[in-house]
């Protein structure tokens, strides 16, 4: 079996983890911590859980969490999360960190778009990028994954092959993504407060969101120009669930059936990335983990 400790474990990315890896045969969740909810079941917390996990929340060191574990699902903020990872490595754990701490290239861009400077900069650029349909032999080889962000992910699965192919321009690529309110994160903002978002869809950060820089470099892996990108995310008055509507100018001759080609040789052997024909919604795959896709040519753009 493989022991997993759950590192910041009263939020929501921590509880869909925690679902996810209580379905998994091989895997036993060994600890569950917080600063702040000590000496409290983890389902008094997530109440979902109640029956299905009844581990008490602890606040451990970083020593004390790899001398239990083999695997640490680190679900702290970003900022956070890089001030504890190198002791949890240094321990003989390795980590999935579900911040934002690595998931880009260099240290002047993480403190450009944070607001911080980064405090294990030496990790950065060589931490491996956890989309298994993209990564999936280097994610299977690495003690430390960077697991991607929600928009980001969105908008790499579509992009990454139609750039690596050459069916698409890369300096005119517009992404406009309307998420749930549960990618605000748990603790409370006037922005998912019920009465601001109910009943309301409204763009937020408009060209400064920090999934941007991520976008861009992820997909400049598979281009041979660097790839400018114009993101516009959204927040809609649902739970959960993104749709991202991607516009990109194809390149002479293009038509929707060279990007359903390609998608199928990328995908086609993916379980989780759905080539569909019709217009997915996110009741399509709200509670899963599927990403469905589709292409329509509309005047010479998709």
């Amino acid at each position: 079996m493989i022991k997993v400790a759950i590192l910041g474990a009263t939020g929501y990315t921590a509880l869909e983890s925690i679902k996810y890896l209580l379905r998994h045969p091989d895997v036993e969740i060994v600890a569950v911590t917080s600063r702040q909810k000590g000496n409290t079941p983890v389902s008094s917390v997530h109440p979902s859980l109640v029956g299905r996990l009844e581990l008490p929340l602890e606040d451990l060191k970083p020593a004390e969490i790899a001398q239990r574990a083999d695997v640490v699902f680190c679900c702290l903020p970003h900022c956070a999360s890089a001030s504890v990872v190198p002791t949890l490595l240094d321990a003989g754990a390795k980590v999935i960190d579900l911040s934002a701490d690595y998931r880009l290239d260099d240290a002047p861009t993480y403190q450009e778009w944070y607001g911080q400077p980064h405090v294990d900069s030496d990790r950065l650029g060589r931490t491996v990028y956890g989309l298994p349909e993209l990564f999936r032999k280097q994610i299977a080889d690495s003690v430390l994954v960077a697991n991607p962000g929600c928009y980001a992910t969105a908008a790499i699965i579509p992009l990454a092959p139609l750039i690596k192919a050459g069916l698409i321009e890369t300096s005119d690529i517009i992404i406009d993504a309307k998420s749930g309110v549960s990618g605000a994160g748990r603790n409370p903002k006037l922005m998912a407060h019920f009465p601001e978002c109910n009943e309301s869809l409204s763009p937020y950060n408009v060209g400064r969101h920090r999934h941007t820089p991520e976008i861009e470099q992820i997909i400049a892996r598979h281009a041979t120009t660097q790839p400018e990108v114009i993101f516009t995310p959204q927040l809609a008055p649902m739970d959960r669930g993104i749709l991202a509507t991607i516009y990109a100018k194809p390149v002479s001759g293009v038509t929707e059936k060279h990007i359903d080609d390609v998608w199928q040789q990328a995908y086609g052997a993916e379980h989780f990335v759905r080539l569909v024909d019709h217009l997915p919604g996110t009741k399509d795959t709200v509670d899963t983990n599927f990403c469905d896709l589709t292409a329509r040519l509309v005047r010479g753009r998709f």
